[in-house]
C-alpha cells in the first residue's frame, strides 16, 4: 500500500494544501501513525487531526480555511474520500496476476488478463474470469460461470454452474452463489415431499458486495437477480425467484423467501424476515426484527416499519405505548 497524496487526490477528485507526502496505510484519528491518512467531518476534530502522528488529513472546506503543520487533501465528502482512497490504496497492494501452481483450470476456461487465481482454486469448464479479478484460495467456480471485470473473491466461495456476475463484485469468505432453491412438491398420496427443479439461473450486476456466509439461490425455473450497488451483509439467505434492485442495503442473518421482490433503495435491518411473494416498494425502511408476511406489499418510500407483521413505526411505538398502560394497570 503505497500512493503519494497527490497521487490520491487525483483519483478522490480533492486537491492537495501542503507537501506531497507517500501514504502507506489509512487509519483513525486516534490510532494514525506516520504514513497514515485519517479524515475528519467535523471542525470540532481538525485540531486533534493536524496534531496526531499521521501523515496527512482530509478534510472539507473548513479545513482549509486554517493554517496546518500537515498536508491536507479537501473534499466535498471526507467520509466518501476516504473510502475511495482506500480503495485506491489497497489496489496498490494486490498480489501480482497469474495462476498458482495449486490451482484447477479446465482447458476451456477464459482467464483475462491480470487476472489472479489462489491456490486450490478450482475453475470448471466454460467458465469465464474476467480482468484483473481475483479469485481466493479453496474457491470454487462451476462450468459456465461468468465473472467480470475487477471482481475480488475471498477464500471458498463457491460459485454454481451458469451463474453470471458483473464487474467491481465483492464476495467474502464461505458465501454460496447459485445453490438449488427450496423448493417441493407434496405427494398427496403418500405425505412425502419431492423435489421441484432448481434449474434457474443467477444473475448478479455491478458493484454488488455480499457478505460472508452467505448464500443466494438459483431461480427454480426462471433467474434470481440482484441489481447493481446492492449491499449484503453478512449470514443472509437470499431464495430463489427473489428479485433485488439497485443500491439496496440489507443487513445480517436477514432471509428473504422465493418470489420476494425488493426495489430499489430499500433498507433491510438485521434478522428481518420476509416471506415469499413480499413485494418492498422503493425506498422503504425495515427496523431490525420486523416481519412481513406472505404476498404483503410494504410503500413508503422514506418510510420506517417495524415489527410482526411490520407497520410504520409510529403505529407501532403507539401500541407498544398502549401495551405499556395497560400493563401498568394491572
Amino acid at each position: 500500500m503505497k500512493r503519494s497524496l497527490k497521487e490520491i487526490a487525483r483519483h478522490v477528485q480533492g486537491r492537495v494544501i501542503g507537501d506531497d507526502v507517500e501514504i502507506t496505510g489509512i487509519a483513525s484519528l486516534q490510532s494514525g501513525g506516520p504514513g497514515d491518512l485519517i479524515f475528519v467531518e467535523d471542525e470540532r476534530h481538525l485540531a486533534a487531526a493536524l496534531q496526531s502522528r499521521a501523515a496527512a488529513v482530509i478534510g472539507d472546506e473548513f479545513a482549509a480555511a486554517k493554517p496546518a503543520a500537515k498536508p491536507l487533501l479537501i473534499c466535498a465528502q471526507p467520509r466518501l474520500a476516504f473510502a475511495r482512497a482506500a480503495d485506491f490504496l489497497s489496489e496498490a497492494s494486490a498480489e501480482e496476476p497469474g495462476v498458482h501452481p495449486a490451482a484447477v483450470v479446465h482447458p476451456s476456461a477464459r482467464l483475462g488478463e491480470g487476472a489472479s487465481l489462489a491456490e486450490r482454486v478450482v475453475i470448471g469448464a466454460d467458465a469465464e474470469i474476467g480482468q484483473r479479478t481475483r479469485i481466493g484460495a479453496g474457491c470454487v467456480i462451476g462450468a459456465g460461470a461468468k465473472i467480470g471485470n475487477a471482481c475480488r473473491f475471498y477464500p471458498n466461495v463457491t460459485v454454481y454452474p451458469g451463474v453470471k456476475i458483473g464487474e467491481r463484485v465483492i464476495v467474502h469468505a464461505g458465501a454460496v452463489l447459485g445453490s438449488d432453491g427450496f423448493g417441493y412438491v407434496r405427494d398427496q398420496k403418500t405425505g412425502r415431499y419431492e423435489k421441484f427443479p432448481q434449474v434457474g439461473r443467477l444473475e448478479i450486476g455491478d458493484d454488488v458486495e455480499i457478505g460472508a456466509n452467505s448464500t443466494v439461490d438459483r431461480g427454480a425455473l426462471d433467474v434470481t437477480r440482484i441489481e447493481r450497488g446492492t449491499k449484503i451483509d453478512n449470514l443472509v439467505h437470499v431464495g430463489h425467484n427473489v428479485q433485488i434492485g439497485e443500491d439496496v442495503v440489507i443487513a445480517a442473518q436477514t432471509g428473504l423467501s422465493g418470489s420476494a421482490v425488493v426495489q430499489n433503495n430499500v433498507i433491510i435491518g438485521g434478522q428481518v424476515g420476509i416471506a415469499d411473494h413480499v413485494r418492498i416498494e422503493e425506498g422503504a425502511i425495515l427496523g431490525a426484527q420486523s416481519g412481513i408476511p406472505t404476498k404483503k406489499v410494504i410503500r413508503g418510500k422514506g418510510m420506517v416499519f417495524w415489527g410482526t407483521p411490520a407497520r410504520p413505526i409510529r403505529d407501532y411505538l403507539k401500541e407498544l405505548a398502549i401495551l405499556a398502560r395497560l400493563a401498568k394497570k394491572e
